[in-house]
């Protein structure tokens, strides 16, 4: 493919459904074109593509097509490739796995902006939703009590859909997170933050502009 014809990635560095996408695709090995935005000043371009506004957005050039859900993303650059072996083997298995990034994606995302932002939401403080979203952490660490990874024997789809917002809700209060009984989890995201990968998927690209 040449490079007229990459796909195009839009996305925003600290937004962690952009980094499981460009985890994804990293992962994968899938060549494209990286345009970083500014959300306050979001490209033409970007809106004529997926009039939502939010990132990420895959444009593939060559079939015309855009996939504007971070899930559908990753599900789309494992379609292409596999070679860290992300998927199971089982469909059942991968039925359950998205069932469980629902739940992330629903529930936890709602308890981790309630936490973050709770002056958005018109909230004195976060705390009664720091602790809702904690009794779905303490769900993670039951699963890493009994294996290395949320997928299994190894990283996989499950561990990096859901790393990106557990990270954030963890860089909300460092300090309290570190104090919690999570010693698999804590270790669990250490591991991701200090991974190859994850250095890759955050290198800093300037804000794209159009010719």
């Amino acid at each position: 493919m040449t490079a007229p014809d990459l796909p195009v990635l839009y996305s925003f560095r600290r937004c962690p459904y952009a980094m499981r996408a460009r985890l994804a695709l990293h992962a994968c090995g899938v060549a494209h074109e990286h345009r970083e935005i500014e959300l306050k000043n979001k490209p033409a371009h970007l809106l004529a593509l997926s009039p939502k506004g939010t990132v990420p957005v895959l444009w593939l050039r060559d079939a015309g097509r855009v996939i504007d859900q971070s899930l559908d993303i990753m599900l789309w650059a494992l379609q292409q490739s596999d070679p860290q072996h992300w998927l199971p083997e089982r469909e059942h298995v991968l039925n359950d796995w998205l069932a469980q990034i629902g739940r992330n994606d629903g529930f936890f995302k709602q308890q981790l902006d309630r936490y973050k932002y709770p002056q958005r939401f018109g909230l004195s403080d976060g705390l009664a939703h720091r602790d809702a979203g904690a009794a779905h952490l303490h769900g993670l660490e039951a699963v890493l009590q009994r294996q290395t990874f949320l997928s299994g024997s190894q990283w996989g789809l499950l561990d990096a859909a859901q790393a990106p917002f557990v990270r954030q809700f963890a860089h909300t209060h460092p300090g309290w997170f570190a104090d919690q009984p999570w010693p698999g989890l804590i270790a669990w995201l250490a591991a991701f933050e200090a991974s190859a990968d994850f250095a890759a998927v955050m290198v800093k690209h300037p804000v794209w502009a159009p010719d």
